[in-house]
């Protein structure tokens, strides 16, 4: 098998390398793009305090696992996942995990490097200051009709992108991967701190400060506590294949916990300092912080139009926005890449070009998502609308789910600890609960609140002959419990190799949820030791009534 992970090529050279990588792959989009926006939309510190919680609480433990099942299967994410179910006698089948990373990397790429296209677009458009006159109504129209509304400018930019992400991974991990991110990592951390100095001597920093930093929690709804979570789990790029894969390069003396922790520590100090960057701008110029995500492509070249000196600060940011896009997606063709390698035995820079090449077709509809196809929508919308909510409203949650379920419930608790290193027993005990309870049922909500799941599971209890509340934080929280409720008695069963889950979570469900399901399944998971028992009940009692025989016996004689 051509390149297996844990060979030499494949191993990251130093500790150093892998944390840039890893922050790489982490930092994105996400963090200089969605999370400025979801702060202003969520209200600003509530919204900030609610997500530094849920990012070491829930991210940081489903991080440390599926780097575990990576290193531990010490090969690209479905190999691994698969390995790691054996080594621990478990089916075979568990390779959904990497599957559904593979999968969703290679579909959250194909649009991802259209959204990139346009930080370029907008970078060059800066420094060559074709945005210096903009007002409200022809930022909008730049963004919707110049740019968007052109097949060609689109398809050109998602074309370039694509390809300065495959000549990277082509040239493989220490020739393409630790290169890139030596020299960009940095570079955007410096063009960050700069951009974060200019925007607090010139901008609002007082306003911007209370904004960020003085949390109101009256101002917190249901959904933006939702959305937080949300935010948290997606930033750090889990259950899309990359960290497992960057896992498998791993070497045996890295402590996974510590490397999580400094991963999930530098992805949420840019996601601040980003927040830090834009909002003194925006409360300057009398912009609006809730402008959702037009806020970077619409707001914020209105700002950089009126200030001095605002081609070269505008140039600098969109410049950051490219190198935070680019550095993760090159972690999101590498699961690809890695797959191609290593089940199909193609060399590294074929199975760049291809799953590159494959990714970019795709790519496409989500580039004709802004024109050509922009009034065909089917579902969700179009095709883009589409792409984007299978990937990060069904796929991620629960892979991340299943994840977490996976190595706190199923795998060899031996093996577990054994990846588990450098930490105290009570750290990793607390590691293991947050990721066996804690994680589970925030991704179900997750997973419920966007995919809208919860009116499937709450059916299924109206259908029981069971009431539904008509408010919808009400709505979530009592599919989640019913979710709870399902699926504790169904891993129980699972532990005990039992292969109809999904029968005993459908017969809980059913059941109402009351004791009786919980009697059945736990009954049911543990019927071999419960007939054992019997069995050993019955010969004592046997035994006993022959003794007893023997002795009435005896005494007659």
């Amino acid at each position: 098998m051509a390149g297996a992970a844990g060979s030499p090529e494949k191993t990251w050279s130093s500790r150093t390398a892998f944390i840039l990588a890893a922050v790489g792959s982490a930092v994105g989009l996400g963090n200089v793009w969605k999370f400025p926006y979801e702060v202003g939309a969520g209200g600003g510190g509530a919204f900030v305090l609610i997500y530094l919680v849920f990012v070491f609480a829930i991210g940081l433990p489903v991080m440390i696992a599926e780097l575990l099942v990576g290193r531990r299967g010490h090969a690209a994410p479905p190999i691994a996942a698969e390995t790691v179910a054996a080594g621990s006698q478990r089916h075979k089948s568990w390779a959904w995990l990497g599957w559904i990373g593979v999968i969703g990397a290679f579909f959250v790429l194909s649009f991802y490097s259209v959204i990139a296209g346009f930080s370029l677009s907008y970078m060059v458009e800066t420094v060559t200051g074709r945005l210096g006159d903009l007002t409200p109504e022809a930022s909008v129209k730049h963004f919707t009709d110049d740019i968007g509304g052109s097949f060609a400018i689109v398809f050109g930019w998602h074309t370039l992108f694509m390809v300065l992400t495959v000549f990277i991974v082509a040239r493989g991990i220490k020739g393409g991967l630790e290169q890139a991110v030596t020299y960009l990592m940095p570079a955007l951390f410096v063009l960050l701190v700069g951009m974060v100095i200019y925007s607090l001597s010139v901008g609002e920093a007082g306003k911007a400060l209370q904004f960020l930093f003085q949390p109101r929690l009256s101002d917190l709804t249901t959904d933006n506590i939702l959305q937080a979570l949300g935010q948290a789990f997606f930033s750090l790029s889990l259950a899309l294949g990359a960290i497992m894969t960057y896992g498998a390069y791993v070497p045996r003396d890295y402590s996974l916990p510590r490397s999580a922790f400094i991963i999930a520590a530098a992805d949420t100090a840019v996601a601040i300092l980003a927040g830090l960057a834009i909002f003194p701008l925006v409360f300057q110029y009398g912009l609006e912080a809730n402008a959702g995500p037009g806020l970077v492509f619409i707001t914020l070249p209105l700002a950089f139009a009126e200030m001095p000196g605002g081609v070269i600060v505008g140039g600098a940011f969109f410049l950051l926005l490219s190198i935070a896009a680019l550095t993760s997606a090159i972690s999101l063709l590498e699961p690809t890449v890695s797959w191609l390698e290593e089940k199909r035995g193609i060399a590294r820079a074929k199975a760049a070009v291809w799953g590159g090449l494959a990714i970019y077709l795709v790519g496409i509809g989500s580039v004709m998502s802004f024109n050509v196809w922009s009034d065909v929508t089917f579902w969700r919308g179009t095709v883009l609308d589409n792409i984007d909510f299978i990937t990060n409203n069904v796929m991620m949650p629960l892979g991340g789910l299943g994840i977490a379920v996976f190595v706190a419930w199923f795998m060899n608790p031996e093996a577990v600890r054994s990846e588990v290193t450098g930490i105290s027993d009570r750290l990793y005990k607390a590691w293991l609960n947050l990721l066996g309870f804690v994680c589970p049922v925030a991704l179900a909500a997750i997973f419920f609140s966007v995919s809208g799941a919860d009116r499937l599971v709450l059916r299924i209890v109206d259908l029981a002959g069971y009431g539904v509340s008509e408010d919808p934080g009400e709505r979530l929280l009592h599919a989640t419990i019913v979710f709870i409720v399902m699926i504790m008695p169904s891993l129980l069963a699972a532990r005990r190799r039992h292969p109809q889950l999904a029968l005993l979570a459908f017969v809980n469900v059913v059941a109402g949820w009351q004791p009786i399901g919980w009697l059945f399944c736990l009954v049911w998971a543990h019927r071999p030791d419960l007939l054992t028992a019997t069995r050993r009940a019955v010969g004592a009692r046997d035994d006993r009534v022959q003794a007893s025989s023997d002795e009435r016996s005896g005494s007659a004689g």
